[in-house]
Formats: C-alpha cells, sequence, structure tokens
C-alpha cells in the first residue's frame, strides 16, 4: 500500500486511513472487491504539504479547489492550480510540493481493485495526461465529502462498504463534470450546444448538415470526431433522444403509437415502430402493455 503522507494536519482538515484489516475485507467482499478506497481525506491550505513515492501501488486522485502545487510524475513536471483534478497512476514514481506562499486545498483519494485502471482511461487520463482542469465543481465537492462521512464508523463493515460504492459513484459521475470545457478544448465540438439543438429538434426532424455546421465541420470530421467523444454517431444519438421521448410518452398518457410517432416527426408510424423496436428491444405496443403495472 502506497504511504500517505503523515505532517501535521492544518485545521478543519482530515485524514482517513482505513486499516489494513478492513482492507482484506474489502478486497475480498463481492461489493467491493472491483473497486474500494485506501485512503482519502481533505487538506485546507496544506502548508508544508510534500511527498516523494518512488513506490506507488495504488491510484491517487487529487481535487485542487486552492491554491497551487508543483508534481513530479513520470517525465513531467506539472503546476497545479484551483480547479485541476489530478491523476497519479500506481506504478508511477511522483513527487509533489506546495508553496507555503500560496499553499493548497485539495480532497484527494487513495483507491485500487481490477477496475483501477479502466476507471483511468473513462475519466480521461490517457497516455500522458494526469491533469484535467475541472474548475468549481459543486457537485465533485459533495461526492468527497460523502467519503469522508464515514467518519466516526469506529471502521465498520457496512459503512465502509457504503464508502466503497459513493467511489464508484464520484468516479463515473466525473466525465459529466468535465465533458464540456476540457473536450470541447481537444476536440473543437461543444456537445451541450450540440444536444441542446437535438433537444429543440425533438418534434420534428434534424439532419446531420445542420449539426455539423453547428460544429463548425464538415460531415465526415463531425461524424469522426462526435463518434470519437461519445462513442456513437450524432444521428444515432439524436434518435436515442427521440426514443426517450416516445418512451415517457407511452408511460404517461394514452396518445396512439401513430400521434407519437407525428409528435416525433414520423409521418409513417410502421417505420417509427422499426425504429423503436431496435432501440428498445420490443415494438412500442410490447412497451407500452408490459410497462403498465
Amino acid at each position: 500500500m502506497s504511504l500517505t503522507s503523515d505532517w501535521p494536519l492544518p485545521p478543519d482538515s482530515l485524514r482517513y486511513i482505513i486499516p489494513q484489516r478492513v482492507l482484506k475485507l474489502l478486497q475480498k467482499h463481492p461489493l467491493t472487491r472491483e473497486l474500494y478506497p485506501v485512503s482519502f481525506g481533505h487538506y485546507r491550505r496544506a502548508r508544508g504539504h510534500r511527498m516523494h513515492r518512488d513506490r506507488h501501488d495504488d491510484e491517487l486522485l487529487i481535487y485542487c479547489t486552492e491554491g497551487e502545487a508543483e508534481v513530479i510524475t513520470g517525465q513531467q513536471k506539472l503546476k497545479i492550480q484551483a480547479g485541476d483534478l489530478l491523476l497519479l497512476p500506481s506504478g508511477e514514481p511522483h513527487r509533489y510540493h506546495t508553496p507555503d506562499r500560496n499553499p493548497w486545498t485539495i480532497h484527494w483519494v487513495h483507491y485500487t481493485g481490477p477496475l483501477a485502471s479502466y476507471f483511468q482511461q473513462y475519466l480521461g487520463f490517457t497516455g500522458q495526461i494526469r491533469r484535467i482542469h475541472l474548475g468549481r465543481q459543486p457537485r465533485l465537492l459533495v461526492d468527497f465529502n460523502g467519503l469522508l462521512s464515514v467518519q466516526d464508523s469506529g471502521f465498520r463493515e457496512q459503512p465502509l462498504i457504503h464508502a466503497a460504492n459513493r467511489l464508484r459513484q464520484l468516479l463515473t459521475a466525473l466525465p459529466l463534470s468535465h465533458q464540456g470545457p476540457q473536450l470541447k478544448q481537444q476536440t473543437e465540438l461543444d456537445l451541450e450546444r450540440l444536444h441542446q439543438q437535438m433537444r429543440s429538434h425533438i418534434e420534428d426532424r434534424l439532419d446531420l448538415d445542420s449539426l455539423a455546421e453547428t460544429a463548425g465541420l464538415s460531415r465526415y470530421h463531425f461524424i469522426a470526431r462526435y463518434k470519437q467523444m461519445t462513442g456513437q454517431t450524432p444521428i444515432q444519438h439524436y434518435l436515442h433522444m427521440k426514443i426517450e421521448r416516445a418512451c415517457y410518452l407511452l408511460d404517461t398518457g394514452e396518445s396512439s403509437i401513430r400521434s407519437i410517432a407525428e409528435q416525433l416527426g414520423y409521418e409513417d408510424s410502421y417505420y417509427f415502430s422499426r425504429l423503436f423496436k431496435k432501440v428498445m428491444g420490443v415494438s412500442p405496443a410490447n412497451y407500452r402493455r408490459v410497462n403498465r403495472y
């Protein structure tokens, strides 16, 4: 297990280290063995905070909300500032320190498990990327504080199982926080603007050329970049938004399938039904029948 810094805690700070006997339980328990925290905490204005690890055998995620620090990891030298999310991966030696004149305030968590490497890619820390700028993310602070709520639990099994699953919630929610500015900078696509355009045309038809024009790209480059970012084509996503809306209309009203198709811009209700079945696996009529309890 990687060493956690042991310098004296500043006021209003917390460091929570899970004992080895409990880590062995988390490592074996079916609800936690795929991913679990090793230690976590919150350091407020951590003057004098420095660390050097030649051996690092877990993932360390740090979210800086104030101040700054200098980090050396692998062959990179990084200046971490407020709003930065930093991942120091397992197996990569690193060192960091924060200046006395402007010490950082951070939330952090060491974690491990078979899913840790998959989350590294899922979060966007691919290749040599170790830092992502998020800006201020109140929701992320709520999730980190959810981990800290385990304090005073006496290292009991149930609260720590809950903390492990709060960690998974934190990690799965993180890409939703940084899709906007970070990915826009990397790919020149504003997903939120594109998705808003799709939502505003949910009741009619929207063609690929209109979306590509909004993105300022050719059709070919637009499709390629959109798929790189989301894993599906823009028209697939637009269709899925329409089918989501169709499910809502089927669940909450008595409109005929023909009427729902027309509300979503489809003149041919049979064509709409084929699209619906392709996405949902059942026809609109069967969906309505099965989901009426």
